[in-house]
């Protein structure tokens, strides 16, 4: 009989999250650290990125911290320098990072949409160049992008009543649906050099305090609730693992059913 929870072991393997310190990404840090891995957990808030480390390896896991901002190329460069020094090496890279700068299109600062695109694009594809072009020397490596539903579908102002379709992100829109179009080319081009690249895609996920209107996001959704951001685990360390060995290019999509309307 196969040793089905071997699969999901990520005994050996480093794990690095950037925006590790953010609802999400303190959840995929405890839970990839959980099955074994050893994770770098990387953000701007450095002394977040050490509470996390801390936490896991108080519970006997193995993880470190390292300061990360995806805006400044010398900071992305020092943090793959670190990185593989301190560990020997990323075997799963997790773009889990992303900007905050709400705002309507219709008067959207060009400096915010400007701000937004060095954290968000440049910013993530210069780290995954980085990291890519290792796992291409080693043979093998996985990549995986976290995503949103609001890569995949419209504004939906029935999911924040209180502001419509004005409080959403013009930039974020741009982006989610730009790192499934990447996640997709990534796959496509070095499946063949040992690497997978595969993204998540949640839906609205808790926060504290909860958004204006959050009554009328669980209203959609068929499960008729919010998700915890541990909820994301699952889907991460599928992923990562070998329980997924033949699933690249895919977008996992964990938003309690709203894109199955």
């Amino acid at each position: 009989m196969r040793d089905v929870e071997k699969l999901f072991r990520l005994d050996g393997r480093v794990a690095l999250v950037t925006g590790g310190s953010g609802r999400i990404g303190t959840s995929l840090c405890h839970g990839l650290a959980g099955m074994g891995a050893t994770v770098v957990c990387a953000s701007r808030k450095i002394e977040a990125c050490r509470e996390v480390a801390e936490a896991i390896t108080a519970a006997g896991g193995k993880a470190l911290a390292l300061p990360l901002d995806l805006a400044d190329p010398q900071s992305v460069a020092a943090l793959h320098e670190a990185a593989e020094a301190e560990t020997g090496g990323v075997d799963i890279l997790i773009n889990n990072a992303v900007s905050q700068f709400p705002g309507p299109l219709e008067d959207y600062p060009l400096e915010d949409w400007e701000a937004s695109m060095a954290i968000d694009a440049t910013g993530y594809f210069r780290i995954t160049q980085l990291f890519l072009n290792d796992m291409v020397a080693r043979g093998r490596g996985n990549i995986i992008s976290v995503a949103s539903v609001l890569g995949m579908v419209g504004p939906d102002e029935r999911l924040y009543p209180a502001t419509g379709a004005a409080g959403y992100r013009p930039n974020y829109f741009f982006v989610k649906a730009g790192v499934v179009g990447f996640t997709r080319y990534l796959a496509v081009t070095y499946a063949d050099r040992g690497i997978r690249a595969n993204c998540i895609s949640p839906g609205g996920v808790r926060r504290e305090p909860p958004p204006p209107g959050a009554k009328g996001f669980i209203d959609q959704v068929p499960m008729k609730r919010i998700a915890h951001p541990d909820e994301m685990i699952g889907a991460a360390v599928y992923l990562a693992s070998d329980a997924s060995a033949y699933v690249t290019g895919h977008n996992l999509v964990v938003d309690g059913g709203y894109t199955a309307w």
